[in-house]
């Protein structure tokens, strides 16, 4: 029976990273550079493709994953031919079951005459519901080897260059880049813990990760870093393919990659005891907050990476907490559900439970709102009256987002 070794999205904060089958279609670069535009959910980039002609689809495109692979009842929907059994591990302990996908083919809207294979279909099932929009499919390595990519989160789009011919000529540095043995990007960094010394290890570039930094649970307890009084709080929401991730969210003094050094990094530290985050050959994963400070340029045959400070690049690494990990569900995804909650957060002081409805926010009715922009009002700092629904009644509170860490 197949197997891939997928790393699940973890809620609002991971991507998806799977097992590079060999023999995939290769494709020939576009002669000149192509500008594809790009999307932005919960930090997460979405491209539009299309699978055998059909209506467009959302692709998260992410570094950490190998082959595209559709959404199981995507492919159902489509009519696609699926085959045997695939079973994928992640966050978490446990795996979910998917199918091998057979003459399927997908296509990036805006890019004439390319298309290569679909290989996989997954459940995914709470992807949707965790980034509150459609999530079709997810491309990554195949993809991305096939160009230099350049990502621009500034101007929100992708610049296919033509591998034989490009020469970076920026202001940018351009460093070393290794692969896993799945073909996940590599790069050497130094991390430096509160009050402790710098430390020289491998990360996994990660930009189908939502988060900043994320130190994998063999490194964190080989450094002692949860034991040495450091604030942190509860990472909440989290889940992989495995089932619930946890872990604590902290920060670090310093990232340096390459010449760049990145301050007072909000982390998230593992403590999944199996799945990806429980991977010791890595000490952690780099993700978009971090990526989203440069333009990247991803130079897969070269084995190398360009990164450029974009003007966002000296921007402090912060956020308040609202102590609420929601779930959106129902046409458009406007339907926002209370997940959980973080104990002696301000969605405690204001009252907040799990499984009530947000309503609205500051009268803002729910169908005005998406996942992504509540997520973003909830991290700054400031006062939200919110209309809540709860056991068929309606009630309002404040909400007093803060910085925790």
């Amino acid at each position: 029976m197949p197997k891939v070794r997928p790393r699940l999205l973890l809620i609002a904060l991971l991507t998806v990273a799977w097992g590079l089958v060999p023999g995939a279609a290769v494709q020939r670069s576009p002669a000149s550079p192509v500008v594809i535009p790009f999307e932005l959910g919960t930090r997460h980039i979405f491209l539009k493709a299309t699978v055998n002609g059909s209506r467009p689809l959302s692709f998260i495109f992410d570094t950490g994953a190998n082959q595209a692979l559709l959404r199981l009842d995507v492919a159902r929907e489509l009519n696609l031919r699926l085959e045997g059994e695939v079973r994928s591990g992640g966050a978490g302990p446990g795996t979910q079951v998917g199918s091998q996908v057979r003459k399927a083919t997908w296509s990036l809207v805006g890019l004439a005459g390319f298309e290569q294979p679909v290989s996989f279909a997954l459940p995914l099932a709470e992807l949707p519901s965790a980034i509150g929009r459609d999530v079709d499919g997810i491309i990554g390595t195949e993809f991305i080897r096939q160009f230099v990519v350049e990502v621009d989160y500034l101007a929100r789009t992708l610049t296919l260059h033509d591998p034989k011919t490009f020469r970076y000529s920026g202001t940018g540095e351009t460093l070393p880049m290794d692969f896993t043995p799945d073909n996940h990007p590599v790069l050497t960094a130094t991390v430096t813990p509160v009050g402790g010394q710098p430390i020289e290890r491998r990360f996994l570039l990660d930009l189908g990760s939502g988060a900043a930094l994320i130190l994998h649970s063999p490194f964190v307890a080989e450094q002692q870093l949860l034991t040495k009084g450091h604030t942190t709080v509860r990472s909440i929401g989290a889940a992989g393919a495995g089932g619930r991730s946890v872990g604590q969210i902290g920060r670090v003094e310093a990232l340096q990659i390459g010449s760049f050094a990145l301050k007072n990094l909000l982390t998230t530290f593992s403590e999944d005891r199996g799945g990806a985050l429980a991977n010791p050959a890595l000490a952690g994963n780099i993700g978009a907050q971090i990526a989203n400070r440069f333009r990247v340029f991803l130079d897969y045959g070269r084995r190398q990476i360009t990164l450029e400070p974009a003007a966002t690049f000296g921007d402090p690494y912060d956020r308040a907490f609202s102590g609420i990990a929601l779930r959106a569900s129902g046409p458009g995804y406007h339907t926002f559900h209370v997940r959980e909650i973080l104990e002696h957060s301000p969605a405690t002081d204001a009252g907040v439970r799990e499984g009530d409805v947000i309503a609205a926010i500051d009268g803002t009715p729910a169908s005005a709102l998406t996942l992504t922009a509540i997520y973003e009002m909830f991290d700054k700092p400031g006062t939200y009256t919110l209309a809540i629904e709860r056991d068929g009644r309606m009630l309002t509170t404040v909400l007093r987002p803060r910085r925790m860490v």
